[in-house]
Formats: C-alpha cells, sequence, structure tokens
C-alpha cells in the first residue's frame, strides 16, 4: 500500500521522556566527551556544575503515536534519514522530562522515493516552557513517483564559501562508538550487529547518523560557543554518507556572518557524511 499523501498536518499525542543526570553523561560520553569536557560527563567535580549538551535534544524529544500512523504503512528498511535539525529554546537541563508532539509537515515526491518531513515540539513536562524543537527529513526508497509536489530544492539549503576554513576540529570516534551510543536510545541491530550489517550492505556496522551528528555538535559548541550551551540557538545539516565506528571525524566551519556559521563533517579518504550544515549561535 503506498503512502498516505495527504498525511501533511497529521499530528501524534504527547508522549512524555524523562531523563537524570546519568542519561545525560551517558549521551555525551556516547558523542566523544571525555575528561577535557567535565562539565557534560561528570555530576561532581569540585566547582564544575554539571550541564547538559545541546544535540541531546534529538533523543529526548520523541513524541507519540499517531504522526506516522497516518502515513499508512512505512517499509521501514527503505528508509533512510536525510536531514536533522535542533533548534533550543532553553539550555536543557540536568534532569527533567519532556512532553513532545510530533507532526507531518511535509510529503514530497523525489522521483525514487519519497521525502517525509517531520517536526517535534517538545515543552517541559511540568512547566509547560518550550524546551526545543526538532526538525527531520526521512527519505524512503520505492515511495515517489505520483507527480506531487518535489519539496524544497537544494539552492535554498546553506552551501560552504569558496575558501578555508575558519575553524577546524577532529575527533577521533573510537571502535566500540555505537556501542555505547545506542544506549542513549537507538538499539537499531545495524549498528551493533555484525550480520545484520552484512545483511544490509555493509562489512560491518555503522555509526548512528546522530552520533555523527553529535560529535558535530561538540565541535559547533567548543569553537563557536565558547562551551557555553546558553549561546547554541540552532544546527541543521544533511546526512550524505555513512561513519564507521573508528573514523576520525573532520569539522570544518565557516563563519558567513554574526551568529552564524556553515559547516561540514567529513571522514577518511574526504568523504562528505555531514553537509549543507547552519549553526546559528550568539
Amino acid at each position: 500500500m503506498p503512502l498516505n499523501h495527504d498525511a501533511v498536518g497529521a499530528k501524534g499525542e504527547p508522549g512524555e521522556n524523562s531523563w537524570t543526570s546519568k542519561d545525560a553523561i551517558l549521551y555525551a560520553l556516547g558523542v566523544g566527551a571525555g575528561v577535557d569536557e567535565l562539565q557534560f560527563t561528570t555530576e561532581n567535580t569540585q566547582g564544575v556544575e554539571q550541564q547538559v549538551l545541546p544535540t541531546m535534544g534529538v533523543v529526548l524529544g520523541v513524541g507519540g503515536r499517531g504522526a506516522w500512523d497516518a502515513l499508512g504503512e512505512v517499509n521501514w528498511t527503505m528508509l533512510v534519514h536525510g536531514e536533522q535539525a535542533i533548534e533550543l529554546h532553553q539550555p536543557i537541563p540536568v534532569n527533567g522530562t519532556a512532553r513532545s508532539v510530533t507532526e507531518v509537515v511535509g510529503v514530497y515526491d523525489k522521483g525514487s522515493g519519497a521525502v517525509v518531513a517531520t517536526q517535534t515540539t517538545s515543552v517541559d513536562a511540568t512547566t509547560g516552557d518550550p524546551l526545543f524543537t526538532t526538525r527531520s527529513a526521512a527519505f524512503i526508497r520505492g515511495e515517489g513517483g505520483w507527480g506531487g509536489d518535489r519539496g524544497p530544492s537544494g539552492s535554498d539549503r546553506p552551501t560552504r564559501p569558496e575558501r578555508a576554513p575558519d575553524h577546524v576540529v577532529k575527533y577521533q570516534t573510537a571502535i566500540d562508538q555505537a556501542l555505547l551510543y545506542r544506549l542513549s536510545g537507538d538499539r537499531n541491530p545495524l549498528h551493533s550487529d555484525p550480520s545484520f550489517a552484512h545483511a544490509a550492505g555493509f562489512d560491518r556496522p555503522i555509526l548512528h547518523g546522530l552520533c555523527t551528528y553529535g560529535f558535530t555538535g561538540r565541535a559547533l559548541l567548543h569553537t563557536l560557543c565558547g562551551s557555553d550551551p546558553t549561546r547554541f540557538r540552532s544546527m541543521e545539516a544533511r546526512f550524505s554518507s555513512p561513519v564507521f565506528p573508528g573514523d576520525e571525524l573532520t569539522i570544518s566551519m565557516w563563519i558567513t556572518g554574526d551568529g552564524e556559521a556553515v559547516f561540514q563533517t567529513r571522514r577518511p579518504g574526504d568523504v562528505v557524511v555531514v553537509d549543507n550544515g547552519l549553526c546559528r549561535f550568539s
């Protein structure tokens, strides 16, 4: 059964997701933070108050059922995470509960497949204050060709200037990075089971795209925001190639305006893995 192309506007039920200081530390370790980032990786360092990495919002903002159900039957084996964005409305607290609602905001015909765009709005479950908004786009192979709107074109995406980057940060991922990151919620065996990864066409498990996203977000936070989460406003990017645990990541940044920078992440072989990135900060 094909996708329901009229699902735009469908909203899911509110979903609640709680986290603790331990969860925040586990997420930070999962995206590579360590002994040089004790404000994110410990809760009891003298003179250091624990904080939360801004990109943790992408794993905390989980809406309830309903939005994706409105699309009909989805072949999840044909789905690829294409884009991810997060906008922070306040720093994420060390402990809390988010109430999140997901809405289908676009179903686009790309010919060989369909793109489903969703937006999730998360508020503090206790106070109702806005926490963060996440946006995601998923490409579903084989679901295109019905003659629908193709959606936003690539020309509206940020592009890197034709000059050397203003900042370059290199991070080494660990060979077991995916095994640690999966403890923050994504237990997809593609990232841990060699036989499953082989069946999917990879010679070994790949790193979660949102783990690479978190590594990239750390580089942006420390370089552009002076390691201060209150200065981190938003981050958006497109996933363009998989990363393998143990790869070194190179994050390049170009300042393009007051409080704005574009970025790109590469793995060995000069392969672009995160592209068309835009970060806003203060």
